[in-house]
């Protein structure tokens, strides 16, 4: 399927407006509209929470990030990023049992995330619990799968040795929390992340995407624009359940989320759920009360019954 570039898109009854520099040669999803994530909020206010619990992070405050990530987490409960901050909250401040619980809820959520396997094999090191070994076979695995050729490669070494280390401790520390992640939790470094992964699906190349997208991600938590790219992506490499996952995260943070309701209505089309496609397309007719492109699109595709381009 070919891709086409959407310049703007209000979020539900949110005025700001997206823009994305143009790409003549495809359609990437500017999935809620395009442009920088910062430049935006999504219409709940759990972003305010999650960059008050990331500033708190950075800052060593690990009972007031717990406080604000928690409140993010019920807003959001799917979001895998947001447990495993809880992770390093609760981690930074030797509360490993806590941190345990956390990062289990982000590997059930994004089992082949490696952070998620990281904070999760820390936390079990500091309590000296045997199934640490567990995480550290899954990274060995994975970095022998890599073989120094995969986006996540030098993450992957840095986090073997982290886990060595930790399993060698004599005692349970907060330093064991994987806080070097958070280089990457900027404003400016997500804006950098989400254009990366812009560029990156209209190459085609997803797996490289979707690592962007996780470090845009970090810096602002369930934002709707970057779930719907991650679930694009997903969609892309044949994982269907995992994209609409991620879709539906989208829309339970903003469910008059343009770019979310045509991309997942896309997806049921594609799945034969015709009437699931035209349920979305009802909604989005509802969010576009003059008519917008997404719209049209989804018809279109509901009309022809599959990809109008297969």
């Amino acid at each position: 399927m070919p891709l086409r570039l959407r310049k703007a898109l209000a979020l539900g009854a949110a005025a700001s407006l997206f823009v994305l520099a143009p790409d003549p040669g495809s359609r990437a999803a500017a999935m809620g509209g395009g442009g920088s994530p910062s430049a935006s909020a999504p219409v709940y206010d759990s972003a305010a929470d999650y960059a008050a619990g990331l500033a708190a992070l950075k800052a060593g405050e690990f009972k007031a990030a717990e406080k604000s990530l928690s409140r993010v987490a019920s807003a959001a409960p799917d979001s895998a990023e947001v447990w495993r901050l809880l992770g390093e909250a609760n981690a930074g401040q030797n509360d490993l049992k806590g941190a345990r619980k956390a990062y289990e809820r982000a590997v059930k959520l994004e089992p082949d995330a490696l952070a998620g396997h990281q904070g999760l094999g820390l936390a079990l090191a500091g309590l000296k619990d045997p199934k640490a070994q567990g995480e550290l076979d899954w990274m060995a695995a994975k970095a022998k799968a890599c073989a120094d050729a995969c986006p996540e490669a030098a993450d992957l070494k840095t986090a073997i040795q982290a886990m060595e280390a930790a399993m060698a401790a004599a005692a349970p520390s907060a330093a064991l929390a994987p806080a070097g992640s958070l280089m990457f939790a900027s404003p400016a470094a997500g804006d950098s992340a989400y254009l990366t992964a812009v560029g990156l699906i209209n190459e085609r190349r997803f797996d490289d995407a979707l690592l962007a997208l996780d470090h845009a991600r970090l810096a602002f938590g369930p934002h709707p624009d970057v779930l719907t790219y991650q679930g694009y992506a997903w969609r892309r490499k044949g994982d269907w359940g995992r994209a609409a996952r991620y879709y539906r995260q989208a829309l339970s943070v903003a469910p008059a989320h343009k770019g979310a309701l045509e991309y997942y209505g896309e997806l049921k089309v594609v799945r034969g759920d015709l009437k699931g496609a035209r349920q979305l397309l009802r909604r989005l007719d509802h969010a576009c009360s003059f008519g917008c492109p997404e719209a049209e699109e989804l018809r279109r595709w509901i009309a022809a019954g599959r990809a109008p381009d297969a």
